[in-house]
């Protein structure tokens, strides 16, 4: 399905340029559904990837060109976003890090390079990986599913054509199909923002079970700088309902650690209380606040 014409942009260069930018709106509007479409087995991913890392497990993504960056990109937005460490997801693209901004088309080609890159990395059967092919035929991607498979590790794809090669060898397959490219081949686009928007939806879900947000508030953000200092402040006050002023002062004496001020402030309690709470809660919010 990715290497179809798609009749939509037909003559697409003959086209005005606002009559061009209607196409490529008209045809993104499919990538939406086709993730929908997918959220059952998106759902089961993050369930069980919580599981794996509770116990000790990583996330691993690896992929070759657009399909791989991508991977790298979530993976990389892990610890700024949820101040996780930098190897709890762990992005790997065919042709490594020069890879990220100069094609290189050719390792792609190479299963044995996958798994070998893949191993190289530490991984073992407590880890997950989710291979990302556009094409679901990626000989890079299958050698290291084939290599996870081999240890007994949950391994799952992000493919965007159907009755993938891929597909077949994975324990969860997710394939949202938003259908041709609007310039043939070219999967950065609709494939492309499918695959991001799964991602999207599978480190964010695996941290929101894993504790890392209350509501929809990034509490376990690291106030790094003055940026971080203030969104940290903003979160403590929205969820204890405290003023500016109260709110630096938990942040400073939770050892600047936003759930912990959060219960401090809740249920006026001290550091160490706040954190006995948090523990015995697995470091969620909202069990440690009742």
């Amino acid at each position: 399905m990715t290497e179809q014409a798609n009749p939509a942009s037909a003559d697409f260069d003959a086209l005005s340029t606002l009559e061009m930018l209607a196409v490529f709106n008209r045809e993104d509007r499919r990538v939406a559904g086709a993730v929908e479409r997918e959220l059952g087995p998106i759902a089961r991913l993050v369930d069980e990837t919580a599981a794996a890392l509770l116990k000790g497990g990583r996330l691993f993504y690896t992929g070759a060109g657009t399909s791989g960056r991508l991977g790298v990109l979530d993976a990389s937005e892990c610890p700024p976003t949820f101040n996780v460490p930098p190897d709890l997801v762990v992005g790997i693209i065919a042709g490594g890090e020069g890879a990220l901004r100069s094609a290189a088309e050719g390792s792609e080609d190479s299963p044995e390079a996958g798994a070998r890159d893949l191993l190289a990395r530490g991984f073992t059967s407590r880890d997950v990986l989710v291979g990302i092919a556009a094409s679901g035929r990626t000989p890079y991607v299958l050698g290291a599913v084939d290599a996870a498979n081999g240890l007994g590790a949950l391994t799952a794809c992000v493919v965007c054509s159907p009755d993938s090669e891929l597909a077949s060898r994975v324990r969860i397959p997710i394939v949202p199909l938003p259908g041709p490219e609007v310039i043939t081949g070219s999967t950065r686009l609709k494939a492309g923002t499918a695959t991001k928007l799964v991602l999207n939806m599978i480190s964010s879900g695996v941290m929101v079970r894993l504790g890392y947000v209350y509501s929809n508030l990034m509490v376990n953000v690291q106030p790094r700088n003055e940026k971080l200092v203030d969104r940290a402040q903003r979160i403590i006050m929205a969820v204890t309902g405290c003023e500016r002023e109260r709110a630096a002062r938990l942040l400073e004496e939770s050892g600047r650690n936003v759930r912990t001020a959060i219960v401090m402030g809740r249920l006026n309690v001290s550091r160490a209380q706040a954190e006995s709470r948090l523990d015995a809660c697995g470091g969620r919010v909202r069990e440690a606040i009742g």
